[in-house]
């Protein structure tokens, strides 16, 4: 099967926890609160790697998680930060988020790189709570939890040119024929499971890479056949080669209905240029039908090179057309690579409802982070988090929707109970 997509969840590194410690020497009876914070937690990156072609590695492997950082030491020494996670992807990976698709980066050159999880930020030593008033904190925070996310991540090949066409065109062995390319050729429909590219090297020493595209059949735009997963494909070149089979029964209704299901998936798809190509010219029955064939195709305003691919007969002919046409292409015809970032939800928004047990659930991501870095242990911490609660807005929900004394309030995995 061929898989040029992968879901997978990344978890970014805890924050190192800040520590209550004060300061202890001989001479010096009241030496000073001097806990030190903890280390930020690791980023997940994704970087693209050139020499990486699919997305096949996160087959067995989905979830991953960056290390966490450092617990602060005495002496107001910060903890270590967290290494950061980098995971290499092929050039021309789309980024979504999920489950709602946005889309967060498209990733083709080398280098380019995205951070979808941020790692939680270190907690702070109870040296950073110290007041004129407050002189001796016993206060830390814990480390910030690691951002999660759920990712779906999907392969668009690069090349500048794509030879499409219908199974059995010929498009595996033309492909192999232009460039160094082995793809897998049989004669039987769908040999090709997954587009394939080679680099095919022009006379003044110039390169074009080109992927043949698994054949396509009435119904692809809607998933028939190997459908739509290779017509995303086709967005990013920039000429298409549009082969035709010199011994198919009709080969200008072959050409008609291959532009059908690239304009039905994406308009955009019918305004790529194409050069056209007959292909299996060696075959005498292709040879004889080719005059009439070209002269449909003139009345249609339509030009096409004879080639056998097999023989390797005409290619130079097709590579220069192909090569002209990339040339004249808008550079703006691809699909743009700018990586797109757009603000999430308002990290403050908090929800109520009852657990099936009765409880009370407090969920939302700022009030759920503040209980995880909370040092419960500490009297000063507790009361600090009820303070945050009330400024949150937490505490006037809960009474106004009926909370009662001694009803339990879970907030993450903490359970609190309800005191007036």
């Amino acid at each position: 099967m061929f898989l040029d997509e992968a879901h997978i969840h990344v978890t970014a590194g805890k924050g190192g926890d800040g520590i209550v410690h004060f300061r202890r020497e001989k001479y010096v009876p009241r030496g000073g609160p001097d806990g030190g914070d903890g280390g930020r937690g690791g980023h997940v990156v994704l970087r693209v790697r050139p020499t990486m072609h699919g997305l096949t590695s996160f087959r067995e492997k989905q979830r991953f998680r960056a290390k966490p950082g450092g617990k602060g030491g005495p002496s107001k020494r910060s903890g270590r930060q967290g290494e950061d996670l980098v995971l290499a992807v092929p050039p021309g990976t789309l980024v979504r988020s999920e489950p709602d698709g946005e889309l967060l980066a498209d990733l083709v050159e080398p280098g380019d790189e995205v951070l979808v999880a941020r790692g939680g930020r270190g907690g702070r030593g109870n040296s950073r709570f110290a007041t004129s008033r407050r002189q001796a904190p016993r206060l830390a925070e814990r480390g910030e939890p690691g951002e999660e996310r759920r990712l779906h991540l999907e392969l668009r090949l690069i090349a500048d040119v794509g030879i499409v066409g219908v199974p059995n065109a010929g498009k595996s062995t033309l492909l192999a024929a232009l460039t160094e390319a082995r793809p897998k050729i049989a004669d039987y429909p769908f040999t090709t499971l997954q587009p394939n590219l080679g680099v095919a090297v022009l006379p003044s020493g110039d390169t074009l890479v080109l992927a043949d595209i698994p054949g396509l059949i009435e119904g692809a735009h809607r998933g028939v056949g190997l459908g739509d997963a290779f017509l995303r494909h086709i967005r990013r070149t920039r000429v298409l080669i549009h082969l035709l089979d010199g011994l198919s029964a009709d080969p200008l209704a072959d050409l008609g209905a291959t532009n059908a299901e690239l304009a039905a998936y994406d308009p955009a798809l019918a305004a790529i240029p194409q050069v056209l190509a007959v292909n299996k010219m060696d075959d005498p029955a292709v040879e004889q039908r080719w005059p009439a064939l070209r002269e449909s195709l003139r009345s249609l305003g339509l030009q096409a090179v004879p080639i056998s691919a097999q023989r390797r007969t005409n290619l130079e002919t097709l590579l220069e057309r192909a090569a002209k046409a990339v040339a004249e292409a808008p550079l703006d015809a691809a699909p743009s690579t700018i990586p797109v970032h757009r603000p999430g939800p308002d990290p403050s928004a908090f929800e109520l409802r009852r657990d099936p047990d009765g409880a009370w659930r407090v969920s939302g991501t700022l009030v759920e982070r503040s209980a995880a870095m909370t040092y419960w242990e500490h009297d000063e911490g507790v009361r600090r988090f009820q303070r945050r609660l009330a400024g949150m807005g937490v505490e006037a929900a809960l009474r106004e929707a009926g909370v009662q004394p001694g009803e339990t309030v879970r907030i993450g995995e903490f359970e609190l109970e309800w005191q007036e």
